[in-house]
């Protein structure tokens, strides 16, 4: 047969005949697209199928459900937090629009299916002969099968049908076997009424199951029932399908195949009840008659693990109109709990606190929980120090956390680390369950504790420890602070309403410390696992929980040791252990005597002060090691004389310039005997000597003035200026920027011949500084004139006639306020309107400087540029000085 249609599709091309086309169709698929495509032929025109038809038919025949309108809503209820609601369970599992009255049905027929009229059957020959017919049942119940005699094949299952064909073949037609198989099913009309979403009558296959009618209806609407479906045939209920049954245990059992002209009725929904909070499957459940409270739960998936189940809470109405709250125990054999329609039952979460646990907080390698047991102590928990604690450990202090009552109060314990891992019964303390051991790092400042460890060369493991460790603690740092009650929320308002209602007093006390440049670490600043960082939320609970009845535990160590500061009051604290938490004594520390200042019986107005032996109250000493109290306050006192390295630098034509290290009370005669005086080449007259402490002064002072200058220009600014000459804004801005860019010497004026002779004494401070330049033979001429520069001195020679050698004066000069800088850094002003002044020629010597300054008349009168040209020209030759050297 496929050879004829060869030879003969060229002959007919784009023209068939019926009976070519009848043969062409009994072809497989696949043979026509190859035939159509090897000669040139559109399938569409012989099949009378199109591509449109055929990707209709792969289109799906539901849409997703249409969104209504959404209400329109109040600035209120828009911004409103939303919260968790739970919806009714199952409802859009067939949530859908229907798009077609006649689904694609491309699924494979089970063996049981009935064969009915219309449906279509497809037999092939095979044997001496190959054949392929396809056939209908038709109204009777029949199909005819070419060559054969019809068949009764109505009513019967497939798997009948097949048999009866096969053996009908086989005894009619010798040499012949037969391959049934079903083609297009039959189209049946039922009715989906009720609370469906689109309830009506639909076209859909044969093999269409009561799931399948919900399907192509776009589901059920909001108030359908899931659980009582009922298959309706002739007036009879012949199905009810509990969707529940499909949806929660897999059970199809009732999904039954519809026949024609079944109706598939939803009926409203029944008793309804909500579960929510801790189950596996939150939702609104529907339940049957004589459902209990243990198949609600199996409904909802069953509880989670963190659920509190001996107290769940169900909102009900009650019959008085009234709304009550009931709760039961769900971990009863038997619970007594009966489902009603409209209850709303919720499983809230457990304590997250921690039971028969411990937890280690701090430079440890495993920080976090760990079981507690009756006579478990420190030991237990900490068995090494290379194996258990980080490089940067502070051996020597740690803190147990204990909550003491129902409140929540602490109470603190101080032990010594190292001691408690070798089982020093002191400090190996007994643990009780919820404790909270915290380990410190011995470095406050991160940056310090950073370079320690990069000096100690760690290895990638002990890296990653370091990491691991302060990723728990900054995960684990509100846990902790939650669970001593003083963790608060930040508000942004709160914190912004703070700021602006700060007073004027307040604001100057700000704005004093910023001036005086308090060293102090940011918050950012401090090591993870430093006593900043570790006891601010201990000693804020302290804070909180102290009462009448009970004092503030709290005490304070100043002065001389590593770490002054606030510490916990530890249970039976002495003297020697507060000094361990403040890190150890400082060298400077003076140990024959300390003192404690202590407020008596709680009166703040009346203190007492006792003294004692700091060294022997180290050492144990029962008389001399006083046990704390609230709101102590420990002073260590500093040895007398004490003083650091204090090293001061000489520099220039001395005979041995260098840096020495002096005493207390050293002069600057006596530092010059010990450098070996001065070389033949220096120049005392000219000496510059500059001291820290000034030159701080001075900056503060520019920074100061530059703010003042900038505030007078802009009043200036709204002004009318006099004759046009005042200077541009950019001038201005520029003079200003200048002046603040200028860094301060911090230049002593002194007498160097007079401080040799021993007739003056300057007694010397760390970081002072002597340069000494070599002799001078130039006069120099800066400011306000036509060329600065220097001149060879010349005897008799005056301050005019320098000025003419420099090109004379600029227009904007001053020339009433000329001055001269002298060599040792001291003022000296020409006066020449008197009959009885003295010769100008005279006032100079070599290396002094002439100072033409700005005549502020030129700036709108600025009253404060003469004051501040004269800083900035005198810093200017000190620093040309310096750097001669």
């Amino acid at each position: 047969m496929t050879l004829l249609f060869f030879s003969t599709v060229t002959a007919w091309a784009f023209t068939p005949s019926a009976a070519q086309i009848e043969q062409f169709k009994k072809l497989p698929k696949a043979q026509q697209e190859a035939l159509a495509k090897q000669y040139g032929v559109d399938l569409s025109t012989i099949t009378g199928s199109s591509a449109q038809q055929t990707s209709t038919e792969d289109q799906p025949t539901i849409q997703p459900r249409a969104k209504g309108e959404e209400e329109t809503l109040t600035d209120e209820e828009r911004f409103k937090p939303k919260t968790d609601t739970v919806e009714p369970f199952g409802y859009q599992l067939f949530a859908g629009e229907p798009t077609s009255f006649m689904p694609n049905e491309n699924a494979a027929v089970p063996d049981t299916y009935l064969i009915g009229r219309g449906d279509q059957l497809n037999i092939n020959f095979y044997g001496k002969e190959s054949e392929e017919h396809v056939v209908t049942v038709d109204r009777e119940g029949r199909i005819s099968i070419p060559n054969l005699s019809p068949v009764q094949v109505a009513g019967l299952t497939f798997a009948e049908v097949k048999e009866l064909i096969k053996a009908k073949v086989e005894q009619e037609i010798i040499g012949i076997k037969a391959f049934v198989s079903v083609g297009q099913l039959r189209s049946i009309r039922i009715l989906v009424l009720g609370e469906a979403y689109k309830p009506g009558s639909y076209s859909v296959s044969s093999l269409t199951t009561v799931s399948h009618a919900l399907f192509v209806s776009g589901g059920v609407s909001d108030i359908a029932s899931l659980r009582n479906i009922q298959v309706k045939r002739a007036g009879k209920v012949v199905a009810n399908f509990d969707l529940y049954d499909l949806l929660i245990k897999g059970d199809s059992s009732n999904d039954i195949i519809l026949k024609p002209g079944d109706v598939v009725f939803v009926p409203s929904v029944g008793a309804q009840v909500a579960v929510e909070g801790l189950v596996k499957r939150p939702a609104i459940f529907e339940l049957k008659e004589g459902e209990t409270a243990e198949d609600l739960l199996n409904m909802a998936g069953g509880l989670k693990p963190e659920a509190y189940a001996s107290k769940a809470v169900v909102e009900r109405y009650s019959d008085y109109n009234t709304k009550e709250i009931l709760s039961f125990d769900f971990t009863a054999k038997n619970i007594n709990y009966m489902p009603k329609d409209g209850d709303r039952l919720r499983f809230n979460p457990i304590s997250l606190q921690y039971q028969n646990s411990i937890s280690v907080i701090g430079a440890v390698a495993r920080p976090g929980h760990y079981q507690w047991h009756q006579g478990k102590r420190i030991s237990d928990v900490f068995k090494s120090v290379r194996g258990d604690l980080l490089p940067q450990a502070d051996l020597s202090y740690g803190l147990l956390i204990r909550e003491i009552n129902i409140a929540g109060d602490i109470e603190v314990y101080q032990f010594d680390v190292a001691q408690a891992i070798v089982k020093a019964a002191k400090h190996d303390l007994a643990l009780q369950a919820n404790d909270k051991l915290l380990v410190f790092s011995r470095f406050e400042e991160k940056e310090a504790e950073e370079l320690a460890l990069k000096n100690m060369a760690l290895t990638e493991q002990q890296q990653q420890q370091q990491i691991k460790a302060q990723q728990w603690h900054a995960y684990q740092k509100q846990e902790f602070e939650r669970y001593i009650g003083v963790l608060e929320d930040e508000d942004p308002f709160l914190k912004a309403q703070e700021e602006a209602n700060l007073t004027i007093a307040q604001l100057a006390k700000q704005r004093k410390a910023e001036e005086q440049g308090e060293d102090e670490l940011a918050p950012e600043d401090y090591a993870i696992f430093s006593r900043y960082n570790l006891l601010h939320p201990i000693k804020a609970k302290l804070k909180q929980q102290a009462s009448v009845q009970k004092a503030m535990q709290l005490v304070e160590v100043n002065g001389h040791v590593n770490y002054p500061g606030v510490y916990p009051l530890t249970v039976g604290a002495e003297v020697n252990e507060l000094i361990i938490a403040a890190g150890g004594l400082l060298e400077s520390a003076y140990t024959e005597q300390a003192e404690i200042t202590r407020v008596v019986a709680g009166d703040s107005s009346k203190v007492e002060h006792f003294k004692f032996n700091l060294q022997k109250a180290m050492l144990g000493d029962s008389a001399n090691n006083r046990a704390l109290r609230s709101k102590d306050s420990l002073n260590v006192f500093s040895i007398p004389n004490w003083q650091e390295n204090v090293k001061v630098e000489l520099k220039g034509e001395v005979k041995f310039p260098g840096v020495y290290t002096i005493r207390r009370g050293e002069t600057l005669t006596n530092l010059l005997e010990r450098a070996g005086g001065f070389s033949e080449f220096a120049e005392e007259n000219a000496a510059i000597f500059t001291r820290e402490s000034i030159r701080v002064q001075e900056q503060r002072q520019l920074a100061k003035l530059s703010e003042e200058l900038r505030r007078d220009i802009a009043q200036k600014s709204f002004e009318n200026s006099v004759g046009g000459t005042s200077l541009s804004y950019d001038e201005m801005n520029k003079l200003l920027i200048d002046l603040a860019d200028v860094e301060a010497v911090g230049r002593l004026v002194i007498d160097l011949p007079l401080i040799v002779a021993n007739k003056q004494k300057l007694v010397l401070q760390d970081g002072d500084t002597l340069y000494v330049p070599s002799k001078r033979d130039s006069i120099s001429v800066i400011g306000e004139v036509n060329y600065s520069t220097s001149h060879l001195f010349k005897p008799g020679v005056g301050v005019d006639d320098y000025i003419a050698l420099s090109g004379g004066l600029k227009v904007r000069a001053d020339d009433a306020r000329i001055y001269i800088i002298k060599a040792n850094g001291s003022v000296k002003i020409p006066d020449s309107g008197s009959w009885f002044a003295v010769n100008d020629s005279e006032m100079l010597e070599p290396g002094d400087t002439i100072v033409v300054p700005l005549d502020s008349g030129y700036m709108d009168n600025l009253t404060l540029w003469s004051t501040a040209t004269q800083i900035v020209y005198q810093l200017g030759v000190a620093v040309a000085a310096i750097s001669s050297i």
